[in-house]
């Protein structure tokens, strides 16, 4: 049994451990929201998956995609990696920017409008100050 203790301690899982508390050599802290250094990207991954469940307009969209492309009489079945493929060179930048403009929430929309404005009038408002000026509040 105590052969089983020391090896959970070592471990750092904290099981078997005396006090209930794990020695953990590992660094587990969280890593905030703002702290975000950027994407990390594997070049190595080969398959990506797309799960449209949750939007029914987009998978409708596919479905009559795909049952367009492949309404036809000869040749292989068309994928929806092949529209994709077609699809993807064909991004301008001003696809890009809509896009990285819909992954923001709220709350970073609200923090870049009042980095634009203290860049744009040179100030350096908090955010309460910046609501209270933009929402007419006094």
């Amino acid at each position: 049994m105590e052969k089983i203790e020391r090896k959970e301690e070592e471990n750092g899982n904290g099981i078997g451990n005396k006090n209930g508390i794990g020695t953990g050599d590992k660094n587990k802290t969280r890593r905030l929201k703002k702290e975000k250094l950027g994407s990390n990207i594997n070049k190595d991954q080969t398959r990506f998956f797309v799960d449209a469940s949750d939007d029914k307009s987009g998978l409708e969209l596919i479905f009559n995609l795909l049952e367009r492309c492949n309404h036809k009489p000869k040749g292989r079945e068309i994928t929806f990696k092949d529209i994709c493929l077609l699809a993807l060179p064909k991004l301008t930048d001003k696809d890009i920017e809509r896009l990285q403009e819909t992954s923001l929430s709220e709350m970073e929309k609200v923090e870049r409008a009042l980095e634009e404005f203290n860049l744009k009038n040179e100030t350096k408002l908090e955010l309460g100050e910046f609501l209270v000026k933009k929402l007419n509040i006094n």
